[in-house]
């Protein structure tokens, strides 16, 4: 299998996976990089995954269901524009002859669902939207922080090999932040070194790893002395992880 960051709007991307024949892509916001990645390629469009119903992971639907051979596999609990077929945490779905794993991650939007697909050679693959991004999480629109800290801490439970196909390239930023939070850890410091020389190319930073994350990410280490230390200097009610996330996420919000 082919694994594809296809870049769409200012810093989304639609992840493709093919086999050389058939794709699938996750969260088409926009359906003009699907076409011409297909037409590239000489593939034809067998599946779609959706992680959750924001536009610019939905808005290319309707230009690509003319030339889609298959199911568009969406979260139950959200409105997506039909049809597709309703999925929900612990389902698991077949495309390209693959099965992906369905896990609730609600806190960014309620009813928002990831996906993973663990082959029998090679890292598994995991397709997260918007609730894990490399170096930070998304924000909570319509969820809570205590379910925000139990959707990360289901995906930080995947294998360390775990590839983190995040759907925006806002890992600078986050790490940014990361260092705010940070400053002497030295594996973030050395990731940030690597991601901007990576884009200093022109090239993505995804997908990272969950091992990568579980270093670097302080979403992933609300438990670590440092950084209960730092939440609490921003107004963490206590050193609990749901207090400590609820912190970052806040300071992270208005963090320049």
């Amino acid at each position: 299998m082919n694994l594809l960051a296809l870049p769409a709007f200012a810093d989304n991307y639609i992840w493709m996976l093919h086999d050389g024949r058939q794709a699938l892509v996750v969260d088409p916001g926009d359906a003009a990089p699907v076409h011409q990645a297909l037409d590239v390629h000489g593939l034809a469009l067998a599946a779609i995954l959706v992680t959750h119903h924001h536009n610019d992971h939905v808005g290319g639907l309707a230009g690509l269901r003319e030339r889609l051979q298959g199911p568009v596999f969406a979260p139950a609990r959200e409105t997506i524009p039909q049809p597709t077929v309703p999925v929900t945490g612990g389902d698991t779905v077949e495309a390209l002859g693959c099965a992906f794993e369905v896990i609730d991650v609600p806190g960014h939007t309620a009813g928002h669902i990831a996906y993973v697909h663990r082959p029998a050679h090679g890292a598994p693959i995991l397709f997260c939207g918007d609730t894990l991004f490399s170096g930070g999480c998304g924000r909570l629109f319509e969820g809570t922080p205590a379910q925000m800290h139990q959707s990360l801490t289901r995906l930080a439970q995947l294998p360390a090999d775990t590839r983190v196909c995040c759907a925006h390239e806002y890992t600078l930023s986050n790490l940014k932040f990361a260092r705010a939070v940070e400053p002497h850890n030295t594996d973030l410091l050395d990731y940030t070194s690597r991601c901007e020389n990576l884009r200093s190319r022109g090239l993505p930073t995804l997908p990272g790893s969950i091992g990568q994350e579980q270093r670097i990410n302080p979403f992933l280490r609300c438990g670590q002395p440092a950084v209960v230390e730092a939440a609490r200097r921003h107004g963490a009610a206590s050193g609990d992880a749901v207090d400590v996330l609820a912190s970052l996420r806040q300071w992270k919000n208005v963090f320049q």
